[in-house]
This record gives C-alpha cells, sequence and structure tokens, in this order.
C-alpha cells in the first residue's frame, strides 16, 4: 500500500512538472523602447503548443515613425521555418494609459523564438525589418 502510494504520489509530481508552461520575456527594441511582453508556452494532451503572447505599452503602430498599419506576431520554429500567428492590437482600457495587447496560438512545431514586427499591412507572408519585440532563441 505504501509503495502504491508513493508511485501515484510520483507520478502526479511528474506530471505537474511536466505541465507547467514556460514563460519568455521580450527582449526591447529601439522602435518601441518602452514595449514589454511575455510568451507563455505550454504543450497540451495532443502533443500541440499553445502559445499566449501578452504586450504592455506597445504604442498602436500607427504613432511609428515611419507609420505601420499592424504589429505581426512570428514564430521561428525547430523545423527552420517562420509561421506567422496573427496580428496583435494593443489598446488601453478606460481611465489607464497604459497599451495592452493579447494573442494565443497553437502550433504542432516546438518555438524557438517568438518575435512581433511592425507591417504595413497583415497580409504579409514573411516579416519586415521593423522588429518590435523579440524573445532569445
Amino acid at each position: 500500500m505504501k509503495k502504491s502510494f508513493t508511485i501515484i504520489l510520483l507520478c502526479f509530481f511528474a506530471l505537474l512538472l511536466g505541465s507547467c508552461a514556460k514563460k519568455f520575456a521580450f527582449t526591447n527594441s529601439p522602435i518601441v523602447p518602452g514595449a514589454k511582453g511575455k510568451v507563455t508556452v505550454k504543450k497540451d494532451r495532443n502533443n500541440n503548443y499553445d502559445i499566449r503572447v501578452n504586450t504592455v505599452n506597445l504604442t498602436p503602430s500607427k504613432n511609428l515613425t515611419p507609420s505601420r498599419e499592424v504589429y505581426v506576431v512570428w514564430m521561428d520554429g525547430e523545423d527552420g521555418n517562420i509561421k506567422k500567428f496573427g496580428q496583435i492590437k494593443p489598446s488601453s482600457a478606460f481611465l489607464s494609459k497604459a497599451y495592452k495587447g493579447e494573442l494565443r496560438a497553437t502550433t504542432t512545431i516546438k518555438p524557438k523564438r517568438v518575435f512581433i514586427t511592425a507591417e504595413d499591412n497583415g497580409n504579409v507572408e514573411y516579416p519586415g525589418s521593423a522588429l518590435v519585440l523579440s524573445t532569445d532563441d
């Protein structure tokens, strides 16, 4: 009985540690120096990766010089390909000056790096040179 309880307890802790999400902070960029954010990556039961991107103080892209239309979130995957997750649109809440943005995505490929670029339109297929935020490899 004691042995089976120990095995169950070890399995529980192994599952608990295996399901923990990994968090990565974005490094700043000279394009929007006050912007901050984090990326949370969690592997689900189906071996997919649930990606959550949160940003703070990411000014509206129209305020950039030169002005841009959108921010686009990308991923460098372990397979060597770049994948577009979608657009992130920061907004401020009532009585708040901080612009916040959030994007959730799911992928089958483990991300090596997640980054955000400022783009002239959201239909781009490859990231441009205006790198706003990026995680380390």
